[in-house]
């Protein structure tokens, strides 16, 4: 058939018209989709650390009375881990100290925001509760400068104090690693695990033949019943990597006082050892955060062992090392990719604190104004301490409490400012709805001991009851403060944990170098 030249126009007009229409359709099945339909989460991780560690001559906290330092044994270290899924940024701070008063932690959260814009309640802070680490308390300056010259005198010269300037240094640190750890944010594969170490820690309160509750009753007293509490044996784990397999970093969890004091000198503790053995496979830059489960009634003291106990250095090396080891093991063999979302929460609660009865107080003023512990120097340390807890309710009638949420994926992370009972994080696993909770003490603040309200009962006792200006909110605190992390984490849900791929189907050829029967000749 022949075209006339208008109708060959035509056609090859439509023509033209068909090619630019598929062209064009071709051209947008290529190119790439939107952000949101097409993106795959991009998780960050970048992990720094600072050095703290006081001078010899400073004070030793962890104590009632005035330590000073006079030898050096490792490191005191602020470790920061921060991560950041594309929408919200958390951070995570392990601390080498004793804890950390609720003012510093404000201060240094300012500094942050402003650094790096991290929402200052997204940034937790957890102190190790090292006693060989730096002058962070008991007393803070000025806390007493509305007291008469004989309480003054209690908590200043004869009381366990902080240092200005170091907390000057601490905080700088904090600041400086967080700040970092921002910076450095590299995309990440990141895995999370849990393992067991059940030879290290032990609960430290047991029920006696007389009835009442003992902290410490002595190695293999005849009269111990039976522990008063549990223990936590999960070792958490959270470790990153970048995309090309490079180690960057790590989180641990666990639940133990760091009360092995290496070499009676400054130290990180056990703590130590436990990095030790981590950064002795994947290389000592690369930094380890601890993070100290809830431990107020756990040490790594076995009043029921039958043999003697170890010597400082080795007892640190041993717990430090046990649990380095498992969290070693987890890092292994985790499998890795994007943990998300990363999320936070908070809630702060003013708490009352319990006031010393008028007859406590009146007995307490007589033991001190009689003969200055020469007799009883037990008696006379927490007659002090009510004196001093008198004075202070004055000035500070209650506590401000922060309980806080960090999510990172599958894991929460429910803090408290306190030396928390066992038992405490034990319900917070149970109830949390998550499948990685790791609780984490002394967090944002420090309230001292909190013991379950059964503790007050009338099996209960024990040095954790004690009413000091260290320890000293309301019965049923602890269980309060549980109530609100539960609550906060009813408000969060858990991302999916990396998990490696299934195994393909068996494709019904076994290995033909093995499917032989024996070969005997």
């Amino acid at each position: 058939m022949s075209l006339f030249p208008s109708q060959l126009a035509r056609v090859l007009a439509l023509c033209s018209a068909w090619s630019f229409a598929f062209s064009l359709n071709v051209a947008q099945s290529q190119t790439p989709k939107s952000d949101q339909e097409s993106k795959v989460p991009i998780f960050k991780a970048g992990f720094a650390e600072r050095d703290i560690s006081p001078a010899i001559g400073q004070e030793q906290p962890g104590g009632y009375g005035k330590v000073f330092h006079s030898a050096f044994h490792d490191a005191c270290k602020a470790r920061a881990a921060v991560f950041d899924d594309g929408k919200k940024v958390v951070a995570l701070v392990g601390l080498d100290a004793l804890g950390i008063d609720r003012r510093s932690t404000l201060r240094v959260r300012k500094r942050i925001f402003k650094a790096t814009q991290i929402p200052e309640n997204a940034v937790l802070i957890g102190a190790s509760h090292s006693h060989s680490s730096g002058p962070v308390g008991m007393v803070m300056p000025g806390d007493y400068d509305h007291a008469n010259d004989f309480v003054k005198d209690l908590a200043y010269k004869q009381s366990s104090s902080a240092d200005l300037k170091y907390l000057e240094k601490m905080e700088t640190g904090i600041v400086e690693a967080v700040v970092e750890a921002h910076q450095k944010r590299t995309a990440a594969q990141v895995g999370i695990s849990k393992g067991i170490e059940d030879k290290v820690a032990f609960n430290r309160r047991f029920l006696m033949k007389n009835g009442m509750t003992m902290t410490h009753p002595g190695q293999n007293n005849p009269d111990i019943i039976a522990p008063a509490g549990p223990v936590d044996p999960e070792v958490g784990v959270i470790g990153a990597w970048s995309p090309d397999g490079k180690f960057l970093g790590c989180v641990v969890n666990f639940a133990c006082h760091a009360t092995t004091n290496p070499g009676n000198g400054i130290s990180a503790n056990y703590v130590f050892y436990l990095e030790k053995v981590i950064q002795g496979y994947y290389g000592k830059d690369k930094p380890v955060v601890f993070l100290n489960g809830n431990s107020g009634d756990v040490t790594q003291v076995d009043n029921r062992s039958p043999i003697v106990h170890r010597k400082p250095e080795p007892w640190a090396e041993f717990v430090g090392g046990r649990i380095g080891a498992e969290a070693l093991k987890q890092l292994l063999t985790m499998d890795k990719g994007a943990m998300v979302p990363v999320d936070f929460r908070d809630t702060v609660v003013a708490m009352k604190k319990r006031p010393p009865s008028k007859a406590r107080l009146e007995k307490s003023i007589s033991i001190l104004k009689s003969d200055n512990g020469k007799s009883d120097p037990t008696s006379w340390a927490f007659a002090k301490e009510t004196v001093m807890l008198d004075s202070l309710i004055e000035k500070f009638p209650t506590s401000d409490v922060e309980v806080q949420n960090i999510q990172v994926g599958p894991a929460i992370f429910i803090t408290n400012p306190a030396e928390f009972f066992c038992a405490f994080g034990l319900e917070l696993k149970e109830k949390s709805g998550f499948p990685f909770t790791f609780p984490v003490s002394l967090a944002n603040g420090c309230v001292g001991y909190v013991p379950t309200k059964d503790s007050f009962g009338p099996r209960g006792g024990g040095y954790e009851t004690r009413l000091t200006s260290y320890s000293n909110l309301e019965l049923g605190s602890g269980e309060e403060i549980v109530r609100i992390g539960l609550e906060l984490a009813s408000g969060l849900k858990p991302g999916k944990a990396p998990a490696f791929a299934p195994a393909p189907p068996f494709k019904g050829l076994p290995w033909s170098y093995g499917s032989v029967p024996p070969e005997k000749d």
